[in-house]
């Protein structure tokens, strides 16, 4: 198939350190760039053609850029190339359409994949003015904007319209994939036709996340708890920090935001040291910064337990990257956590915003490294099994021949 991979904000680049990447964890950096980067590259290995169509945020990118075989990014002009947060692109997403327009009337591709909110408006208004054929938009959400606003209310800086013009996605697309099975009631409650709903989880890289290799220094004693995530607050990273005030002989390394000589700057870096003073556990939080790809395997394998207590998660492809590399997870119980993380099995859940109830847990489990055991080589079969990118990109290519077809049908 030929395949148009629309990624407005999110350029796969990032997650393999290109021109428009310099690693992850940033405010908008992070798991919508891996997904569409594995997934685009999959695609290209089982022998579609795609093109990754993201915005020019800098003057110096190229026009286009092979990502893999079968694959290449092509560098969008759509606002001023330069850095604009998520949340301010969409009095762009119009010019970005218009482009998107022009290119398929000459080339229109087999299907569409938007991901993110904003991208599926520029993909459903090209599909519809790409020429003869209508071009089949399959949307995948990635986050929704109902979610968001119950979980952050004031805090939330989408624009207004968001949650109306993803209920207009939603019901324009050909089809939606949802990445866990939470999502689908998300979808249902906002009009979205389950029948057009399909559950494609993310995957993970089975050859760089592995329990074998070697751990990072600094593992053992006293036990190591990892968080790996974007310094941003529904992250709940003050969760598991909080919590350490209840494991004295355990540390926590967090990695995620901007690189680490630049974390004074960094507003949450900064609100999560003083949590950490203020629960008298400043000696045994490092903060490591951003991290490259390359970089992350080693840190969870140095882990007694990886620790990912979001608010709430869309999917959460770091629990599922521990579980690759043998290491359980105490993950709180909300969205795609529910579906990776088999609670008892391959890691624990606990309730959300709950230090006492986190703390808990993880006394538990550095208690009994028999138990830790047990779940971390559970937790890697299930990631073998379950979420490699070769499955879930063959579960995705069945979606764009569904959407395709219907497409036809319709025409």
């Amino acid at each position: 198939m030929r395949i148009a991979m629309i990624s407005e904000h999110a350029s796969p680049l990032a997650a393999r350190g290109g021109p428009a990447g310099k690693g992850l964890g940033g405010a908008d950096g992070g798991g919508q760039n891996v997904f569409v980067a594995e997934l685009a590259t999959e695609l290209g290995r089982q022998g579609h053609y795609v093109t990754v169509y993201t915005r020019r945020d800098a003057p110096a990118l190229p026009h286009r850029v092979r990502l893999a075989p079968g694959v290449t990014v092509e560098h969008v002009p759509a606002g001023p190339p330069e850095r604009i947060a998520k949340d301010d692109l969409l009095p762009w997403m119009h010019d970005f359409g218009t482009y998107l327009g022009r290119r398929w009337a000459a080339e229109p591709p087999d299907v569409a994949h938007a991901h993110f909110w904003m991208s599926g408006l520029a993909a459903i208004q090209a599909g519809q003015a790409a020429g003869s054929r209508r071009v089949p938009v399959v949307q995948t959400f990635h986050a929704l904007g109902t979610v968001k606003r119950r979980h952050q209310g004031g805090k939330d800086t989408s624009p207004a319209s968001r949650v109306r013009l993803e209920r207009a996605i939603g019901r324009g697309a050909d089809a939606v994939i949802a990445t866990c099975s939470d999502e689908t009631a998300e979808l249902a409650a906002m009009g979205v036709d389950r029948d057009r709903v399909r559950v494609v989880p993310c995957g993970v890289d089975l050859a760089l996340f592995t329990p074998a290799g070697a751990p990072a220094a600094g593992g053992g004693e006293p036990h190591r708890l990892v968080v790996l995530s974007r310094l941003v607050e529904r992250k709940g990273v003050d969760t598991a920090i909080r919590a350490l005030a209840h494991l004295p002989d355990a540390e926590l390394a967090v990695a995620g935001g901007p690189p680490r000589g630049d974390l004074g700057g960094d507003p949450e870096a900064r609100r999560l040291r003083q949590v950490a003073r203020d629960a008298g556990v400043a000696g045994r939080v490092e903060f490591l910064g951003r991290l490259g790809r390359e970089d992350v395997p080693p840190l969870l394998r140095s882990a007694s337990l990886v620790v990912a207590l979001p608010w709430y998660e869309p999917f959460g492809m770091v629990p599922l990257e521990a579980m690759a590399c043998g290491v359980p997870v105490v993950a709180s119980a909300v969205g795609g956590h529910l579906d990776t993380v088999m609670d008892g099995v391959t890691g624990a859940l606990v309730p959300p915003r709950d230090p006492e109830a986190a703390a808990r847990t993880i006394r538990a489990l550095l208690d009994d490294p028999a138990k830790r055991a047990a779940m971390g080589f559970a937790a890697g079969g299930r990631a073998r099994e379950r979420y490699s990118w070769a499955h879930v990109a063959a579960g995705t290519a069945e979606v764009y021949r569904h959407a395709a077809a219907l497409s036809e049908v319709a025409a």
